[in-house]
């Protein structure tokens, strides 16, 4: 049965809802085939976003369906419950649950070629604000085998200050009081660990998918911090039986576009609430330590192996660490879109610079990659017109990348006494932006958790170069190095006094 409703998907015909009911009746495009309710989820995760959903959700997506090596299907007991914490999570629960967890992934490819599947591998969604007893026995229940987690590098709460969880964090002090009703990440799952250890159930995996270096070690770090402050038998007990592998993720996602949802329809004829765009491109480098099985992964290419790191850092130090030596510049020379940035000619070249003599020297071998291929991937990739990436979404939240995937290439590359110009003059574009206003004067929207104290460091460094990389937290002592600092200097004198595309002429000139 079809309909034809109006708003978005106005003009463009008739149109079938995206739902369970339904389903079975759309024939414009590749749709879940497998029982996607026959058996419990196996797979809670905890942020369902886009990349989530371009990426995991799509690999097991495919496994369910018998795509693969082997063939295997929807007999796997994989199938995934998402989970929202925070109050902007309703929106995901408003609009997954109508759907029954369906939605399409649209991919873009740089010829023009675009491919829009519907993903069924999430087949529920809780809001645990709604009923946190309820996501609590779902992490409990022997079925849930593992617990994945795309929660953003500032979802791990570290201390800017101690660079150690933080326990005085008013959400985690609510969770550590004494028979408290969980309310953070670390809250639910700790309190499913000690019900599943009470009741003599295996524990199961915790599997971060962030971007962070050791995100594995990571994950461990922060959950065994909580569990020792508010259980240590139980912590010592997740210490045995607990894995937190370590992974590296890769697909360029950016946030859905407002035509997307009309596209999707006027194209396939579906209505999705909230549909997902990504490049064809996609990664995962898995490393293969799970506490109570999991799914045949490598059927689907995902790469499991012994040791991420070599994989992860060529990921954070080249792409990641490539689109913050992008973002700021390109926003300064008036580019809005990922894209159009990466086409410039000035902007190739120093994303090249960057990559090639300064971050990738810093990389150990990486089995099976060349690295030259890789990086000539990366700047397809990022010159993409199909993808429509946003120069604000690299831009946004910098004090919690930069200090991920910059700061150590510098930190490594001056221990051993090599060129840091182009890494030093990214994180003079940094700063530049970060002061707000814009080369015409124009105010630029910093979006940053911590903008409000940055922002006037970054206008007192016109005075005191020191102000803004003397942020030890973000920056460790880089502000004493004498080889940085004479880099960073003229890098920012020069963005002020003659501006990024003046500056890119002669650092690009000096690095080339």
């Amino acid at each position: 049965m079809t309909q034809t409703v109006h708003g978005a998907t106005a003009g463009i015909g008739p149109v079938t809802p995206l739902d369970d009911e339904h389903v079975a009746e759309i024939e414009s495009t590749e749709v879940p085939r497998y029982a996607r309710h026959e058996q419990p989820c196996g797979i809670v995760h905890f942020g369902v976003g886009g990349f989530h959903r371009a990426h995991q959700a799509m690999y097991v997506d495919r496994l369910l369906g018998g795509v693969g090596d082997h063939g295997r299907g929807s007999d796997m007991p994989w199938t995934i419950c998402g989970v929202g914490v925070l109050p902007g999570d309703k929106r995901m629960r408003d609009a997954l649950a109508p759907q029954d967890g369906l939605y399409t992934l649209t991919l873009k490819h740089p010829d023009g070629q675009v491919e829009t599947t519907v993903i069924g591998s999430i087949v529920d969604y809780l809001f645990a604000p709604d009923d946190p007893e309820k996501v609590i026995e779902t992490l409990a229940a022997p079925t849930t085998r593992i617990v994945s987690l795309t929660v953003t590098e500032g979802g791990y709460n570290i201390s800017s200050s101690t660079g150690e969880f933080d326990l005085r964090a008013p959400d985690v002090e609510a969770d550590l009081a004494p028979n408290a009703i969980p309310r953070t990440t670390f809250g639910l799952i700790t309190e499913a660990l000690h019900r599943r250890r009470e009741r003599g159930i295996a524990s199961f995996t915790v599997m971060s998918c962030d971007n962070i270096p050791g995100n594995g070690h990571m994950a461990r770090r922060v959950f065994t911090a909580f569990a020792h402050a508010k259980d240590r038998d139980l912590a010592e007990w997740m210490e045995l039986h607990t894995s937190f592998p370590n992974s590296m993720v890769d697909r360029i996602t950016p946030a859905t576009p407002a035509e997307l949802a009309h596209e999707v329809a006027a194209r396939t004829g579906l209505i999705d609430r909230w549909p997902v765009v990504a490049e064809p491109f996609t990664q995962w480098v898995l490393e293969d330590d799970f506490a109570d099985g999991r799914p045949p992964f490598e059927d689907v290419g995902v790469q499991m192996v012994a040791d991420v790191a070599p994989y992860e850092l060529m990921k954070l130090r080249l792409l990641n660490a490539g689109h913050q030596t992008l973002c700021y510049f390109g926003y300064l020379m008036g580019y809005r879109l990922v894209d159009e940035a990466a086409r410039d000619p000035l902007l190739e070249s120093l994303l090249r610079a960057y990559m090639q003599k300064e971050g990738r020297l810093t990389l150990p071998a990486v089995p099976g990659v060349d690295v030259d291929e890789y990086i000539d991937t990366l700047l397809e990739r990022f010159s993409n017109p199909a993808i429509g990436d946003t120069i604000a979404r690299l831009c946004a939240e910098s004090s919690d990348r930069i200090p991920q995937w910059l700061v150590p290439v510098i930190v490594e590359r001056l221990r051993d006494g090599g060129s840091v110009t182009v890494a030093a003059a990214v994180v003079a574009s940094w700063t530049r932006y970060a002061e707000g206003l814009d080369e015409q004067g124009e105010p630029i929207e910093v979006v940053d958790q911590r903008a409000e104290m940055l922002s006037p460091l970054a206008r007192d460094s016109q005075q005191d170069p020191r102000a803004f990389v003397g942020v030890t937290d973000l920056f460790g002592d880089l502000a004493d190095d004498a080889t940085f600092m004479e880099s960073y200097t003229w890098a920012l004198t020069s963005l002020r006094e003659r501006g990024a595309r003046e500056t890119l002429v002669e650092l690009v000139g000096d690095a080339s």
